[in-house]
């Protein structure tokens, strides 16, 4: 199993443990910032340490690495007031320790640009991929267990809420009320009450058509005319 085979963010955290029982930090780590951008001291007290891991985790992944380079990849944007965010890097002094205290364990070596790993900080970073991909199959597991149960309780749920619907009985109509003919069936009031109406339409229209009859104009001699009807 390679490093790049399991998460990087539990790969710098099974280093960082690590890294605690053979390394003191520096006294300075406990007041001071990771960046200018950055508003508090870290949460985590043991933060220098998973500062550490990750600073390997990158040399190994970017090869020859400075502080220049390192400071602009942890560093972030920085909150100006009413003035747009800009981009601030990250604490030199910080990642210089940490290179030179990797440096001392072995881990990495300088080069003609920066550092670069070494086959002891390789195989550093390859044991620990080891120990995480336990970790990281485990807890597939488990979310596919607990993925499959929470598949089998939506199943069951929908199937008793099928069944109540089936076994639960007719409403009965009140009174006053007229029972409501089913979807797709036609109601008999209905067919009458339409057919009234289309015979009123079609005795309206004949009459209409009777009254509209052409009319022809007579004239009886005193100059006056009279309308007969056709």
């Amino acid at each position: 199993m390679g490093i790049y085979d399991v998460p990087a963010g539990m790969l710098i955290e099974e280093a960082a443990k690590d890294f605690k029982t053979r390394v003191k930090k520096p006294a300075f780590t406990d007041y001071v910032k990771t960046g200018s951008h950055k508003e508090r001291v870290p949460n985590n007290p043991d933060w220098f340490f998973t500062r550490m891991g990750a600073v390997l985790y990158r040399t190994y992944k970017e090869g020859n690495l400075g502080t220049g380079r390192l400071r602009t990849y942890f560093g972030g944007r920085k909150n100006r007031g009413v003035k747009p965010e800009k981009k601030a890097k990250a604490s030199g002094k910080i990642l210089r320790t940490c290179l030179q205290m990797l440096e001392k364990e072995g881990l990495v070596k300088k080069d003609k640009k920066g550092r670069k790993v070494t086959p002891k900080g390789e195989k550093f970073l390859f044991e620990k991929s080891k120990i995480v991909q336990v970790v990281f199959n485990e807890s597939l597991k488990k979310k596919k267990i607990s993925a499959d149960e929470d598949a089998q309780k939506r199943i069951a749920n929908r199937k008793a809420a099928e069944q109540k619907a089936q076994a639960a009985p007719a409403v009965p109509a009140q009174k006053g009320m007229k029972p409501m003919a089913p979807q797709g069936v036609p109601n008999a009031n209905a067919q009458h009450h339409s057919s009234q109406q289309a015979q009123k339409a079609q005795d309206g229209a004949h009459a209409q058509a009777q009254g509209n009859a052409p009319q022809h104009k007579h004239d009886d001699g005193r100059g006056r005319t009279e309308a007969k009807k056709a």
